[in-house]
């Protein structure tokens, strides 16, 4: 039978956060435990820091200038074929838990509080996914770090108490208890750990998080940029930490079901945080800013997947874009979708059949602002669109230069060089490679000033 497929990903989580990507404290230990199994990449990066946008690349393959999806609060549109119509032609069985944020059009953004009667998720905007379904469109206004609720398939409210992480997962094994195995499954947990609680202000870890991680170290980036982490980071390692426990709660109950050598596993997230760091000139919007920059504390996310093909304990050093997700995830399913979708099969990659890539990725950004950027292992280059409104606008025919970074002196961006004149030749270079970029992933060549 075909590799069944689980797809964890976690929500504003920062590849520094685990072990196998350099964190020194023990947060991951099952994360680590499959990255010695199977294939880590060490240079993955979102295409999209904001939620919805990227999920909505998760889910059809297609940036969100395509497909409309470029903020928060714009549904999934109709017509467009998902990864679950494909996967699910493809003869697989499909659950989905957790955070889905992309059935309502922002109503439910203009309540302050979660107190209010949120409803399920009708069947046409559930992206084609027809299996197992626990899930609330936005998680974070049925629940908080502890307590809440999501609906099932058919409509019913599922209460449940305790941490969310734990819950959510608790409701991904509940799936087991009534698989037959007649069909391979996808299972896609979508987790909203360790994103911080809107309607409070914070990270809401595990009870105790502050106490347990207080000898904390903070990544050089925020270490000197100050933003908030240092009072912060206690609770979102606590949050990270609690998912990589519930990673192994998974892990056990695949063994248990005889499920796990059949079983690959997919660890990453939509997008990592800065911690208000980033984006505090007047490019921005005013949102509370964790992420929304092409900053590596937003874009570089962890990445890890362990089962079927890959394995041997891989490190894969080139860089690579999650918006490859999709396309990687119908490969194991057997399903070659072409140019249907964006992105590459990463095994590819991880078996290094892809002579000529370019080592390069592009992420766009279209909410505090409207940018995009390039980065390869060198350098990193990103533009803003000057008075474009990004909640209003997904693209702009204009933009200019925000930032250059030389990362060969500066990994952690501390040191913008847009208008050095030591860097003129560079930011050609890097310049003409965004171009290229924004023209196949968007079909036209905008005009970019120094």
């Amino acid at each position: 039978m075909a590799n069944n497929i689980i797809f964890y990903f976690t929500d504003q989580q920062r590849w520094d956060t685990c072990g196998c990507f350099g964190q020194p404290l023990d947060i991951t230990p099952n994360l680590d435990q499959l990255a010695r199994e199977g294939v880590k990449f060490d240079n993955a990066f979102s295409p999209q820091p904001v939620c919805g946008p990227c999920r909505a690349l998760f889910q059809t393959g297609k940036y969100p200038t395509e497909t409309g999806c470029f903020r928060n609060n714009i549904m999934l549109p109709a017509g467009v074929k998902t990864l679950a119509n494909y996967i699910e032609e493809a003869g697989y069985e499909t659950a989905y838990i957790g955070k889905w944020h992309l059935a309502s059009d922002g109503e439910l953004e203009k309540k302050p509080t979660i107190d209010h009667t949120v409803t399920a998720i009708p069947r046409e905007l559930r992206g084609g996914y027809t299996g197992y379904w626990r899930a609330a469109d936005v998680l974070e206004f049925t629940s908080h770090g502890y307590d809440g609720y999501v609906f099932d398939e058919n409509d019913n409210r599922i209460d449940f108490k305790g941490y969310r992480a734990d819950c959510i997962t608790d409701m991904a094994l509940e799936f087991f208890d009534q698989y037959d195995g007649k069909k391979p499954f996808f299972m896609t947990i979508s987790q909203i750990e360790p994103h911080h609680q809107n309607d409070r202000g914070h990270y809401e870890g595990p009870e105790g998080s502050k106490e347990k991680y207080k000898n904390f170290v903070l990544p050089h980036d925020l270490e000197m940029l100050q933003g908030n982490a240092a009072e912060e980071y206690p609770d979102y390692l606590g949050q990270c930490a609690s998912l990589d426990k519930n990673l192994g709660r998974l892990v056990e109950r695949l063994k248990k079901e005889g499920l796990y050598d059949n079983t690959v596993i997919i660890f990453a997230s939509d997008h990592g945080s800065h911690f208000k760091t980033r984006n505090t000139d007047s490019h921005l919007n005013g949102y509370d800013d964790y992420k929304r920059t092409c900053h590596d504390g937003a874009l570089h996310v962890p990445l890890v997947i362990a089962g079927g093909p890959y394995k041997g304990g891989a490190a894969v050093k080139e860089l690579v874009s999650t918006e490859s997700l999709p396309k990687t995830i119908l490969a194991l399913a057997g399903v070659d979708v072409g140019d249907a979708m964006i992105g590459e099969n990463l095994l590819d990659v991880a078996e290094k059949k892809t002579d000529n890539r370019p080592n390069q990725v592009f992420a766009q950004i279209s909410e505090s602002r409207v940018g995009r950027c390039v980065r390869t292992p060198d350098y990193l280059y990103s533009v803003y669109a000057p008075g474009v409104n990004g909640g209003e606008a997904a693209a702009s025919n204009t933009y200019a230069d925000d930032f250059l970074y030389d990362l060969k002196v500066d990994p952690w961006q501390l040191n913008n060089v847009a208008a050095d004149p030591a860097y003129v030749q560079v930011k050609a270079d890097m310049r003409q490679r965004l171009l290229d970029w924004i023209e196949k992933a968007e079909g036209y060549r905008p005009t970019i000033t120094d």
